[in-house]
């Protein structure tokens, strides 16, 4: 048994520290929205993410097509390792994208929030964006008279229970691994 709300019964055996409730803000750093830029045919460089390219199920980088953002490209909206992307808007209020290095030199839209997280296993943060937790919050702060929508400062007050570093990363590569073999397991169906 535990002694906190905060920590789940089941957990690795080598673990016993009760885990903590924090913010977004707690854990990360150059929360900032992307840009306000068209999309373009691909330059054969530089992609472009907007919501919609963000896979519905798997959370990651699926364009159709691929694009390139246009005009004046700044360093501040390349996204980069750590970086969880959150749409603000719309039906896909709440979608969730972690950079991951594979995809590239990628630039994202304004319609997107992009959080550095530095103070935390950025895997494990990304996973707590597809728990039915944050799936309640993001229904009870999206309700706008018109649009559903969640702001920079709204994200940085959505907390979470979470446990040290060491257990974040034997939690995020173990949840990994899951992902990765149901992956393999949904190929062998198709």
């Amino acid at each position: 048994m535990t002694k906190s709300k905060n920590t789940p019964k089941l957990r690795f055996p080598e673990f016993s520290i009760k885990w903590d409730n924090i913010s977004l803000a707690e854990i990360s750093s150059d929360i900032m929205y992307g840009m306000n830029s068209a999309a373009t045919d691909f330059d054969g460089t530089n992609k472009y993410i907007r919501i919609t390219d963000i896979d519905e199920n798997s959370h990651s980088f699926d364009p159709s097509p691929l694009s390139s953002p246009k005009g004046k490209l700044e360093n501040r909206f390349l996204v980069k390792n750590n970086d969880l992307l959150l749409a603000r808007t719309g039906v896909s209020v709440g979608k969730s994208y972690l950079y991951d290095k594979n995809d590239g030199k990628l630039y994202f839209a304004g319609f997107l929030i992009k959080i550095n997280i530095n103070k935390a296993n950025s895997k494990f943060v990304y996973y707590q964006t597809l728990t039915e937790n944050y799936n309640n919050w993001i229904r009870i702060f999206s309700i706008r008279s018109g649009q559903p929508g969640i702001n920079a400062e709204e994200y940085k007050k959505y907390s979470f229970n979470i446990p040290l570093f060491k257990e974040q990363t034997k939690i995020a590569n173990f949840l990994s691994k899951v992902d990765e073999k149901i992956d393999i397991l949904e190929e062998n169906l198709n």
